[in-house]
């Protein structure tokens, strides 16, 4: 059964277009399927604004295997760095 389109206008500004074009080029599929996929996926996220970054964030902690006391360490060990750094 074939989707049906329908035909609409946006305005995008130049990033964003630029954005959609190299996306779509590295898909293999058109600017129009590009963005009907960016779509869905930002719906599938369901998040509210800024839950994204934070989600992010999250993730990259959890790849790195970074716990809050091996973050807690390394803060601890910049700030001996600066205070040694800064009697120079």
């Amino acid at each position: 059964m074939a989707t049906r389109t329908v035909k609409a206008t946006y305005s995008l500004d130049e990033e964003s277009t630029r954005t959609l074009e190299g996306l779509a080029r590295r898909l293999g599929v058109s600017k129009s399927e590009a963005l009907r996929r960016a779509i869905r996926q930002m719906a599938r996220l369901d998040l509210d604004p800024g839950e994204a970054e934070v989600a992010a964030l999250d993730e990259l902690q959890q790849k790195l295997g970074l716990t809050p006391s091996k973050a807690d360490e390394w803060a601890s060990r910049v700030r001996r760095e600066r205070l040694a750094s800064s009697r120079l």
